[in-house]
């Protein structure tokens, strides 16, 4: 093999390992971003403010999954709408829990950052759920596109990567093909 042909082929091989390792990368941050929280029925949020640092810190994405008020403690992290029905929501730690007379939950909510709980008690009918992940820096990715944009974004990617791979198998197969009649010809 000539110095040309081994230069060729390492970069081949170099090459391929990049490739793979930013297929892996996206294919992770997908998995993460999308594919986890649609599958285990959760919603992903993006943390806009410093109230949550150093946790969370501003662009962390938190991962939110449903959860019955009753299953909710004081110390966890729950992302509740500030109005019931409004789609503005805050994500901060639960830091107390009352009831009513009548036994209804109210929850006491303070960001990590903040030094006063905040002003307004939440309703368990506010509750989107608890903290299920996070992943830092994240969120800031999920601003810069919506859910139709995000829905499209997977699609390509994963027809890319299915394509690649495709691809790849096809390469490999017809360089195989190739290898074995070179050898059944020098034989």
């Amino acid at each position: 093999m000539n110095e040309r042909t081994r230069a060729r082929s390492a970069a081949g091989w170099l090459g391929q390992v990049v490739a793979w390792f930013v297929i892996a990368a996206m294919a992770v941050l997908l998995a993460v971003c999308v594919i986890i929280p649609r599958a285990g029925g959760a919603t992903p949020y993006s943390i806009l403010t410093s109230s949550m640092e150093p946790d969370f810190p501003p662009g962390s994405l938190v991962v939110i999954k449903p959860t019955d008020t009753r299953a909710i403690n004081v110390g966890d992290v729950i992302t509740y709408q500030l109005k019931s029905g409004n789609a503005t929501v805050v994500t901060h730690r639960v830091v107390a829990i009352t009831a009513t007379p009548n036994g209804d939950l109210r929850f006491h909510t303070q960001g990590d950052a903040n030094n006063v709980p905040d002003p307004k008690l939440v309703l368990p009918e506010q509750i989107k759920g608890k903290l299920w992940y996070s992943a830092p820096q994240l969120g800031r990715i999920t601003n810069l596109i919506d859910n139709a944009e995000r829905h499209a974004i997977s699609v390509v990617v994963i027809g890319g990567l299915l394509a690649y791979a495709s691809f790849m198998f096809v390469t490999s197969a017809r360089e195989r093909r190739t290898t074995r009649k070179k050898g059944e010809v020098s034989a």
